[in-house]
């Protein structure tokens, strides 16, 4: 039988919340230690993807620990691929557009400096 984990979602927010309210170090270290429990044990996957759905510990695990999408990525979740456009024939390349082309101030354009 598993013990139950002793780390709990609502403590790890209220720690996060004092440490955002007050600049309480202490309470910082003590919720990302307590999140990186979470994060780095694979049994505690699933509660801890349930913590990172708050936007508070989605910010410490972007900035912290970094390990959201790692666990997305071992648990094989996916992003659906974005399918890029395949350039057309008459397009040229953007090397030769940006070498070939010179940008021309139009006449009904005036001058910001006329004196020049």
């Amino acid at each position: 039988m598993t013990r139950p984990s002793r780390i709990s979602r609502a403590r790890v927010l209220d720690l996060l919340r004092l440490a955002a309210k007050k600049g309480d170090r202490a309470a910082l270290t003590l919720a990302l230690d307590q999140m990186k429990t979470l994060a780095y044990t694979p049994r505690y996957w699933d509660k801890y993807l349930d913590l990172i759905a708050h936007p508070m510990a989605r910010l410490a695990d972007l900035l912290a620990i970094k390990q959201g999408d790692k666990i997305a990525h071992q648990k094989g979740w996916t992003r659906p691929k974005r399918e890029r456009p395949k350039p057309s024939a008459k397009a040229p390349s953007r090397g030769k557009r940006a070498a070939g082309r010179k940008r021309s101030m139009s006449p009904s354009q005036p001058s910001l400096f006329p004196d020049l």
